[in-house]
């Protein structure tokens, strides 16, 4: 599995996190899934991820602010956002932040997994 790039997705919906996980794997991504920004913050076992797809509100750090914080790092992933609502401000705040990509949660998955395979692609 070493051959597929590896995605972070940080949803504090475990159904999304199982169904976008389920998608990634097919499209011959290897996810790996989180809870909360701060399970993935704490997780020190996964060196380097291709990508990083993030919930944009989650109880906690958002996703914004895990964007902030690894931003830090100027050799951090691509980030791609998924949201459940469509929010204006939080969609300027990360395309500012310069993400790889902003999607509705209802958006179709091979658009989501098209702009992943962009971005991982971008990375290399």
């Amino acid at each position: 599995m070493a051959d597929h790039p590896c995605i972070a997705v940080v949803d504090d919906d475990i159904s999304v996190c199982t169904s976008l996980s389920r998608l990634l794997r097919l499209a011959h991504f290897e996810p790996v899934s989180y809870p909360s920004a701060e399970a993935f913050l704490a997780d020190d076992t996964h060196v380097r991820f291709d990508c990083l797809v993030l919930d944009v509100r989650m109880g906690g750090m958002s996703g914004l602010e895990l964007f902030e914080h690894i931003a830090a790092d100027r050799a951090h992933p691509p980030v791609v956002f998924i949201a459940a609502l469509d929010e204006p401000a939080a969609r300027a705040r990360a395309q500012a932040l310069g993400c790889a990509g902003f999607y509705s949660k209802s958006t179709p998955g091979a658009e989501i997994i098209a702009a992943i395979r962009r971005a991982t692609m971008g990375a290399h």
